[in-house]
């Protein structure tokens, strides 16, 4: 037999959010939580009759309205006018009711034949509900790896062209050291023969000198 769905509500961000769910583990899925907003204070389930005809009415889908109004749920809700400010309030987990006696087996009642159908149809809006979420996360996340994909393919395209500008400028870096080192071997030998000019030229205005002393 189907669990009975129940709604639990939360803080997130500048929302509040509610949910009709089998159980506080599907609720905090659907809310995306990796953490036990329940244990810590932070989620409830709720008995408010308009929070719940409204869940009730759209089985796992999150509904929201902004922190701090009391307005009605919806699966899109406007950011608050004043944004809230400080710390969000604390829910305060429910109070454990004591565990009551177990009452005696009877016969199904017509209405509590029809609410069992309610409940099944419930659970079934529910997990289709929960299907097109996992639908919608798959999705995204196909997406997010083809933009990942994408922007990889950019990069590479984007260091293939930066190395291969740095090579050939390397390669014209390399060219004209080159050519600086044939013009520096040139005047090297240019300096040689002009030393070798001067010392004969100076040995024989040296002697020149001497004889003139004579």
């Amino acid at each position: 037999m189907p669990r009975q769905l129940k709604t639990y509500i939360t803080n997130l961000g500048f929302f509040e959010m509610a949910i009709a769910a089998p159980s506080m583990k599907a609720a905090l899925e659907a809310w995306g939580m990796n953490h036990n907003a329940f244990q810590h204070g932070f989620a409830k389930q709720t008995d408010d009759a308009k929070i719940i005809s409204a869940t009730m009415e759209k089985p796992g889908v999150v509904l929201k309205r902004p922190v701090g109004t009391k307005g009605a749920f919806s699966e899109s809700a406007e950011l608050p006018k004043e944004l809230w400010k400080g710390s969000l309030p604390k829910i305060e987990p429910p109070k454990k009711k004591p565990k009551a006696e177990p009452k005696k087996k009877s016969k199904v009642a017509p209405k509590q034949a029809k609410n069992g159908k309610e409940d099944k149809a419930a659970i079934l809006s529910f997990e289709k509900a929960k299907e097109r979420r996992e639908r919608e996360r798959e999705k995204e996340e196909e997406r997010e790896a083809a933009r990942q994909e994408k922007e990889q393919a950019r990069i590479e395209r984007a260091l293939a062209k930066a190395d291969q500008a740095l090579e050939e400028a390397s390669a014209r870096h390399d060219d004209v050291i080159a050519a600086i080192e044939k013009e520096r071997e040139k005047l090297d030998r240019r300096a040689d023969t002009e030393n070798e000019r001067w010392e004969k030229e100076r040995h024989k205005l040296e002697e020149a000198r001497e004889r003139a002393t004579e």
